[in-house]
């Protein structure tokens, strides 16, 4: 573990400066973390599934329910495993693990499986399904492939297109309905999953969506005045309801706009970091599948750090607080990424990847 924790270091210190051809991470711990998805992306069991059955022929074990998404525990998880393994073999195109990882994808990314996925999206009593963390997780990876420049990804996209459109028409149809924000830490928080709602609308050239999202987010979160960051984390979170928040306004205001926005927000944000307000949070099992949560809660804290520090003016001394946030707080997750416990394992890899990776702050990604 300690050296997998240094490895992880090295990715750290380069991946502010890193280019998507020309990242500099090293090699063993990219294969490290590429091979914790592809343990998992066609592992069926254990499996937690979210179904609504509608009679005994809704009875079947995960893999017949969902064709391509029944590994990595559950739906969602392997959804961002997936993306995972694409913005991997993106980045690292020369890297042992390239072939194994197309292999995988080539298995799960196929027409007959992601028409059984649509199948069971148009089942009755399965309008919330997964809905808006694993959706949104769905439009990350369909970004990730309409940005590779790479025959197998077009080709991908194009299989998964049919599924795309019905995932985005179900949030089109949901949002207006959604009278307030979801602010809880876990899954069903709406602000995570519009940050990654709306990257997506801007690579799909969706202006329709872009526009839906700026809507709902001003509404639910424009007048917000300071958030109580003293009350996080809830014992199971795995995202700052706070700090999500914050990711999300800087993508849809000038730096002008989010530093007075921020200011009312989050008024107390020091100059520099210390650990005495906001440090990371520990796990105290790690094997229990809801308390191991709060080893993700580190990393996505990291990278909503980074995503807000990103959006402030250049002179905005709050920079450096968030900064040196985000660093302790990815370090802190990132000795937690193994394969040790499953519970952690088949998750925390793909936070990982989309924390050092800088995913969501990156312009040239």
């Amino acid at each position: 573990m300690a050296r997998y924790f240094c490895l992880l270091l090295v990715c750290l210190s380069v991946a502010g400066e890193a280019r998507a051809q020309n990242t500099g991470f090293d090699t063993e711990v990219v294969e490290r973390l590429a091979q914790l998805a592809l343990d998992c992306v066609h592992r069926e069991f254990p499996n937690k599934i979210s179904h609504v059955l509608n009679g005994d022929e809704d009875v079947a074990p995960p893999r017949k329910l969902f064709p391509v998404f029944y590994g990595c525990y559950d739906w969602h998880s392997s959804v961002h495993g997936h993306w995972m393994l694409v913005r991997l073999a993106r980045l690292f195109p020369d890297a042992a693990f390239q072939p194994g990882a197309m292999a995988a994808l080539s298995e799960s990314f196929v027409d007959d499986k992601v028409a059984g996925e649509l199948a069971y999206f148009e089942g009755s009593g399965r309008t919330s399904f997964e809905r808006p963390y694993g959706l949104a997780w769905f439009l990350q990876l369909m970004s990730e492939l309409r940005e590779w420049d790479h025959e197998d990804a077009r080709r991908w996209l194009g299989i998964l297109e049919p599924l795309e459109t019905v995932i985005a028409e179900r949030l089109r149809v949901w949002l207006p309905k959604l009278s307030h924000p979801i602010r809880g830490g876990e899954h069903f928080q709406t602000a995570f999953a519009f940050g990654l709602i709306y990257d997506w609308s801007v690579t799909a050239g969706d202006a329709a969506m872009s526009q839906l999202i700026r809507e709902r987010a001003s509404a639910y979160y424009a007048g917000d005045v300071n958030c109580p960051l003293d009350y996080e984390p809830s014992g199971h979170d795995f995202l700052s309801s706070c700090w999500a928040e914050a990711d999300l306004m800087r993508r849809l205001m000038n730096a002008k706009s989010f530093s007075k926005w921020l200011s009312k927000f989050i008024p107390k944000i020091p100059a520099h970091y210390s650990g005495a307000w906001f440090g990371p949070v520990t796990v105290s099992d790690p094997s229990d599948p809801k308390l191991a949560h709060l080893d993700g809660l580190n990393l996505s804290r990291s990278w909503m750090l980074d995503g807000v520090a990103s959006a402030l003016p250049s002179k905005d001394k709050r920079r450096m607080w968030l900064q040196q946030a985000a660093a302790v707080h990815r370090a802190a997750g990132l000795t937690q990424v193994s394969g040790e416990h499953y519970e952690g394992g088949h998750w925390l890899a793909s936070f990982a990847t989309y924390s050092v990776t800088r995913r969501g702050v990156q312009k040239d990604r």
